[in-house]
């Protein structure tokens, strides 16, 4: 019996014509429309103090790894250029 709702469901879905589906796309833009205002309206944005302090807390951190991994860049290249130069002898 669900079968038979399924392929039911699936005639009808196949049944509609292509332009049915491209005179319905004025109202889904519409009913996406409405649906993102009210999402946007729920949505809490962050306070300016808090936009500053993650904003100083991402470049600190930035340039932190960046130094960091040119020191160990810097260690790892002399250490390879120490191995050559030692079997190179």
């Amino acid at each position: 019996m669900q079968n038979e709702n399924q392929s039911a469901k699936g005639a009808d879905v196949t049944a509609t014509s292509p332009a049915t589906g491209v005179m319905a796309w004025p109202q889904q833009i519409k009913d996406y429309s409405g649906e993102l205002q009210m999402e946007m309206r729920r949505v809490t944005w962050p306070s300016w103090n808090q936009v500053r302090a993650t904003t100083t807390v991402v470049i600190v951190s930035v340039f932190a790894f960046s130094a960091y991994f040119r020191v160990v860049d810097f260690l790892v290249e002399r250490g390879v250029a120490r191995i050559f130069s030692t079997f190179t002898r």
